[in-house]
């Protein structure tokens, strides 16, 4: 049975709606109904030279997959008229209605996955709305106790245990009861949304050379260690932890269906090194499928043509392999 994606266009001053068009260039197995303003995109693909036939979206049709040239809408209005490559914080309810019109059809099982495209948090917050990141608002507003962000791109997969934090926030965030829940809910969706036998679990440090027994910091010794022993004891895959600058290396990565990295840019910067372009965000621990693009708006490239669509297009091909629609 053909399942139905959902698909935020992301920031409206930037490459989402050219990306949402470029998407619609293809076949696809499921249908994606994109959630844009219908004028935008309009004018965005007169202005790119794509032709396509916009059909208003009808919760109650038959669903059926979309095919290359036309695009399922359902349409969100804009506040004001979008200046190409210009944050407005009048649009910034936009965005945020788009998403939580996403995740209540995702909730409702009206959509089988929702794939999100960039937006700019800074211009959500300067519009006076608290907004910290997708993964926060999808967990708040799913009702969900915890979430993890992952980020893949064929050959790594990286887990985090605190994600939009200060790093002087860091090492008090990072408590026994929080890294039990992420490696929980990180072995329990590679086996299940992954098809992944007993996934093999590696994990960094917080500190250089793992704390160097106590000699660079002890969360290793009063926190990390003894959570990965009882993880094991229980029989978890999960081995570390390990120094960072030595964990993610060929040795010890192709060894590993996922690293489980302690803060954000300790293990994100390698994975985008290794697959910028060619990556996906997947929030895992949510009750539905939720991934999206690994990168940001790209305002300078909006309406230029020059945007890739990569990283749209693994991110719904990851959302075809977690739903079971291959």
């Amino acid at each position: 049975m053909t399942a139905r994606f959902v698909i935020t266009s992301g920031e409206p001053a930037g490459i989402g709606p050219d990306l949402v068009l470029a998407l619609a260039q293809q076949d696809w197995p499921v249908q994606l109904v994109i959630l844009a303003d219908k004028g935008l995109l309009e004018e965005r693909a007169k202005m790119l030279g794509l032709e396509v036939d916009f059909i208003d979206y009808d919760r109650f049709a038959k669903v059926r997959p979309s095919r290359a040239g036309e695009m399922f809408i359902e349409p969100i209005a804009l506040p004001q008229a979008v200046e190409l490559g210009k944050l407005n914080p009048v649009n910034a309810s936009y965005v945020i209605r788009m998403l939580k019109r996403a995740i209540k059809g995702c909730m409702n099982q009206e959509f089988a996955a929702m794939v999100t495209g960039p937006i700019h948090k800074g211009v959500i917050n300067d519009a006076g709305l608290k907004f910290s990141g997708h993964t926060e608002m999808l967990a708040e507003q799913s009702h969900s106790k915890q979430v993890v962000m992952m980020l893949a791109t064929p050959g790594l997969r990286v887990a985090l245990v605190t994600t939009h934090l200060p790093l002087k926030d860091v090492p008090e965030a990072i408590t026994p009861e929080l890294l039990k829940d992420i490696l929980t809910i990180t072995n329990d969706s590679l086996s299940t949304q992954f098809g992944i036998d007993k996934p093999r679990i590696l994990v960094t440090g917080l500190n250089p050379h793992a704390g160097e027994s106590g000699h660079m910091g002890r969360e290793e010794i009063d926190v990390i260690n003894p959570v990965l022993q009882q993880m094991a004891n229980a029989g978890m895959n999960v081995h570390g932890p390990y120094p960072a600058d030595t964990l993610f290396t060929p040795k010890y990565l192709q060894q590993a269906d996922a690293v489980v990295a302690m803060y954000h840019d300790q293990g994100l910067p390698v994975l985008k090194h290794m697959g910028f372009g060619n990556a996906v965000n997947i929030t895992l621990g949510l009750p539905f499928v939720r991934t999206s693009v690994d990168h940001g708006t790209a305002l300078d490239l909006a309406g230029s043509g020059k945007a890739d669509v990569g990283s749209f297009r693994y991110a719904i091909d990851v959302a075809i392999q977690m739903t079971g629609q291959e």
